[in-house]
């Protein structure tokens, strides 16, 4: 992704940036601008620049700049007065910060610029001429505004863009930066920019040159010289600096959040390159991951090659302190416990060991890690030896605590059955999230069938989607139960677990470690289904069979008799409408046969096998202390088998399916056909072996592959009708219901007839044209319909089909159209006569349509031309006496469709001009008055109605003569 950058003009700038004075030389060194959205609704951003000055060489510069011109990327631009100064590394840099609160009026993408006339002088990259001191410091952020964004800030860098660096040594630096609503950072290299003057643009400055322009080879000897950027740590290495002077680069953070890139900061910084024996120290870095209210007490140890007393300092959002030294405003802060850096700050002998300390706790929880650079400064004697850096990067990820002791056990509703879970009160309520935001702690649960020994590691937040949980219910944290109703099969063990999703912008806040698992296999309490399969289809008068069995886990005297079955049933193969058919009294004796039940309809409600799968179910009531019938348990239903038939290519392809309890997958179906309609005889002609799939299919070509009942295999007909049925295998999954053994029921019968996609052979077309070179002057002579006679004979071959019942004409106009539909002859007519043409140009082909609905390929193409013809007389007499008193074609023009008419003078003068239909002048002028006798040439452009679209108009040229007084041609 990238942003379009919104640019606005400014007058801010009015000084050109030319040789500096003395009171604007040579001051910035470094900075970048970051933004914090204030609360509320409007679109309102506190906005700081931050820029560090050379106090040294140009204080009095640095003094002088109490201002600067911000432009925030919406056409406005302002000057920004200083709001903080403060001295750093021994007074001999600053941290200055100019702040501004900024409204903008909608969502959009903005870039923030910030100029400031002069940078300091001496950069060795940024070369003569001029030197760096005579170009303008300029460095941008980019927001995008979005509602869905909620609250945003921008990060913060933590640790000052100023480092010393020595000659032939790896340098290395971190800009600790951190943000606080916990969105994702990436890192990628830049290069500086200055200001355009008077606008509020910029540019990369021209003279640049890349460090590695500046050494030759790495720390261990090999070359070239890198310089680069991680981008997922932002660590910045120069591998290794080759000449002693100041350098300046410049580096870009961008902001991700839900995979969107929501922000941009360039870091433009400097550091300064010595050659000195002293070597840089080292500090090593990790990696820890903890649970919200874990004590960190982690170590940080760093050595000094030379022996040297080392300072040990660490940055990092937790700190809650600002690059300046100051705290961070209270909304980016951690709380309500920071870390501390015990030891830090301070010279150490060797070895040197600091210790972070966090007493981390629930606010801390979010999915990205918290980042702390730590870094290492050598003390080396004297004043003379500039101290060296080196950076690590200690990176911990605090996650949510799982919910504890979640157990479950089977219970009762109105609805039926149901599991009850419960769990502790969860330790991380009442938390706040990460922008002020309420906290939207969430308990999600999770459910599968099957119980599973996954443990996850300390680390391992939420679910794997390999586990196959799915998600079931989300609460508020303070929940402690729930009561799971959704269909809940008997005989399935479920295995439950809870992860908590924790406060945060967007999604970062993460998730918890998953709790341990509560598993729990519900009782058989009822009966179960055994069979719905479909005995006779028909629309009013359809039977179906239902078996069920007795409940299997109730054991005679564990409740009171009698007991009854009330079978309920839903039209659809998912009907959840279900009314009462049956009651039927029973006992629960061992070893009872299953119970039967034939399922003809009734009088009000008939049973439409033809049209509808219907769907079973049983519930089982037993006799209460009180001597009442009461509901134990209800069968999960089942459906009848649904056949449906799709006819093809002389094949007509079977599919069917089920919903049902026990699984049809991985079986062997058998298919029936019958070759003499819906009374049989219904011979099997495939065994299909099946899948795991909702749908099963089969697709019949005529073969019959089982021949135990006779061979009736023969190529399907387009001109038959064939009847279907088959018959699924079954089988529970759950090993307590195997000796239920395998379930068979047959689906409804159905017909359908294949279809015959073969085409017919092209036709052979001819058309009775013109022969133009035949035409004399006269011919068509005053015709203003023409007729195009069509004749075409049908060609054969073994590869068509020779069933043609009728013929399509296509036809068009011109001969760039694409021919279009324009009658449909019924065969055996071979001929057609397209009449009452304006024109006899066009283009014809021919189809022939098969009986089954299929056209053939188009038959050869043929086309008519007009032949046209426009002959001037070269002389009229326009007197108004009727006779001749017009300029026009002598008789028998032909296919004229346009006429364009130029008329000159003999002295070149043009005197008339105008365009019709066809070409009839009366001798007067363009402005209508009578032209004089006398000679008059023409030009005539002439458009003829012929077969190609884009035919030049012909164009005749000759004269003509005027002639009036008194003159009369006969």
């Amino acid at each position: 992704m990238r942003f379009f950058y919104i640019i606005g003009l400014s007058t801010l700038w009015l000084v050109a940036l030319l040789k500096p004075d003395t009171s604007q030389a040579t001051h910035v060194r470094a900075g970048e601008i970051t933004t914090r959205r204030l609360p509320g609704t409007s679109l309102t951003y506190l906005i700081t620049l931050t820029a560090y000055y050379d106090e040294q060489k140009g204080h009095d510069a640095a003094d002088a700049a109490s201002s600067v011109p911000f432009c925030f990327g919406d056409g406005t631009s302002l000057e920004v007065q200083r709001s903080g100064r403060v001295y750093i590394n021994g007074r001999t840099s600053s941290v200055n910060s100019y702040t501004v609160i900024h409204t903008y009026v909608g969502p959009g993408a903005y870039t923030i610029g910030a100029t400031i006339v002069n940078r300091n002088e001496g950069t060795i990259n940024l070369p003569p001429p001029g030197g760096s001191d005579d170009i303008s410091f300029y460095v941008s952020t980019t927001i995008l505004i979005n509602a869905a964004l909620q609250v945003n800030s921008t990060p913060v860098m933590l640790n000052p863009p100023l480092d010393s660096a020595r000659v032939g040594q790896k340098f290395c630096h971190n800009p600790a930066a951190f943000d606080a609503d916990g969105d994702s950072l990436a890192y990628r290299l830049s290069r500086p920019q200055l200001g355009i003057p008077n606008s509020c643009r910029s540019q990369f400055i021209p003279v640049y040159q890349d460090p590695t322009r500046y050494s030759t080879s790495r720390e261990d000897g090999s070359s070239p010289s890198t310089f680069t950027i991680d981008a997922k740590t932002g660590d910045l290495c120069w591998d290794a600096p080759g000449q002693v002077g100041q350098f300046n680069f410049a580096f870009i953070i961008e902001e991700w959040r839900n995979g969107v890139l929501i922000g941009e900061i360039t870091r433009d910084m400097q550091i300064i390159v010595v050659d000195q024996p002293n070597k840089r120290p080292l500090i090593a870095g990790t990696e820890l991951c903890v649970e919200a209210g874990t004590l960190i007490q982690q170590p940080i140890q760093a050595t000094d090659p030379d022996g040297q007393p080392v300072i040990i300092t660490a940055y990092g959002g937790p700190f809650n302190i600002n690059s300046d030294g100051k705290p961070l405003p209270p909304d980016l802060q951690i709380a309500p416990e920071f870390a501390r850096l015990i030891n830090g700050g301070v010279a150490l002998p060797q070895p040197a060991t600091a210790t972070f300390s966090w007493q981390t706790n629930c606010n801390h929880a979010r999915k990205e890690p918290y980042d702390i650079t730590l870094k290492v400064n050598d003390v080396p004697p004297g004043r003379g030896t500039a101290s060296l850096v080196s950076f690590a990067t200690l990176r911990i990820r605090v996650y949510a605590p799982a919910v504890k002791n979640l157990t479950a056990k089977p219970t009762a509703t109105a609805s039926g059955r149901a599991i009850q879970l419960n769990w502790n009160p969860y330790s991380c309520g009442q938390i706040t999230s990460s922008g002020g935001l309420p906290d939207t702690t969430k308990l999600i649960i999770y459910r599968k069938e099957g119980c599973t020994t996954y443990n996850p590691d300390v680390c391992t937040t939420g679910l794997p989607a390999s586990l196959g949980y799915q998600k079931i219910a989300e609460l508020p944290y303070t929940a402690t139960a729930y009561i799971d109703t959704s269909a809940l099969k008997r005989g399935i063990s479920y295995s439950y677990r809870i992860v908590a999703r924790n406060p945060g912008i967007g999604d970062n806040g993460g998730l918890s470690v998953a709790s341990t698992e509560a598993c729990l296999e519900l009782p058989l309490l009822a009966p179960v289904m055994t069979q719905v399969t479909v005995d006779s289809t028909h629309t009013q008068r359809g039977q179906i069979t239902v078996r069920w069995t007795r409940p299997l886990g109730l054991q005679p005297g564990e409740l009171g008799a009698p007991y009854q079955y009330r079978l309920q049933r839903a039209s659809g193969l998912n009907g959840s409408s279900f009314s009462p058919i049956a009651t039927i009294n029973t006992s629960i004796q061992p070893g009872l046969a299953d119970t039967v039940y034939v399922d003809r309809g009734s009088p009000t409600a008939a049973l439409n096998t033809t049209d509808s799968a219907y769907r079973y179910r049983v519930e089982f009531y037993y006799t209460n202390a009180n001597g009442q019938l009461t509901r134990l348990d209800v069968t999960d239903p089942a459906s009848s088998v649904r056949l449906a038939a799709n006819p093809a290519q002389r094949s007509i392809t079977l599919s069917w399916q089920a919903n049902t309890p026990w699984s049809n997958d991985n079986q062997r179906h058998d298919v029936y056909r019958s070759r003499s309609g819906p009374g049989g005889p219904f011979n099997k002609i495939a065994e299909v072996s099946v899948q795991g799939a909702p749908t099963y299919t089969f697709t019949d070509t005529g073969t019959d592959s089982f021949v135990a009942d006779g061979n009736t295999s023969r190529s399907l007909s387009a001109d038959s009708s064939y009847c279907y049925r088959v018959m699924t295998r079954g089988q529970y999954a759950d090993s307590k219901l195997a000796s239920l053994g395998v379930l068979l029921n047959y689906s409804q019968l159905i017909c359908a007839t294949p279809t015959d996609t073969t085409r017919p052979c092209a036709p052979m077309l001819g058309l009775d044209s013109l022969d133009c070179a035949s035409l004399s002057n006269e011919s068509l002579c005053g015709q203003s319909s023409f007729t195009n006679k069509l004749r075409w004979r049908l060609t054969t071959s073994a590869d068509c089909d020779p069933n043609v019942v009728s013929y399509k004409v296509y036809y068009g106009r011109y001969e760039q159209d694409k021919p279009s539909e324009l009658v449909s002859i019924p065969a055996p007519t071979l001929s057609f006569d397209h009449v009452n043409l304006t024109t006899v140009s066009g283009c014809y082909f021919v189809t022939a349509v098969s009986r089954s609905g299929v056209e053939s390929l188009p038959s050869n193409r043929v086309c008519n031309d007009a032949c046209p013809l426009l002959v001037l007389p070269n002389v009229f007499t326009p007197n108004g006496d009727g006779k001749n008193d017009l300029f026009e074609p002598l008789k028998c023009p032909r296919f004229v469709e346009s006429v364009a008419l130029v008329v000159y003078n003999r002295y070149g003068s043009k005197v008339y001009e105008g365009s019709s239909a066809r070409l009839s002048w009366n001798g007067k002028s363009s402005d209508g008055s009578d032209l004089p006798s006398g000679l008059y040439y023409y030009q005539v452009s002439v458009g003829y109605s012929l077969l190609d679209r884009d035919a030049p108009a012909q164009v005749l040229k000759g004269w003509v003569q005027i002639l009036r007084e008194g003159v009369s041609m006969r």
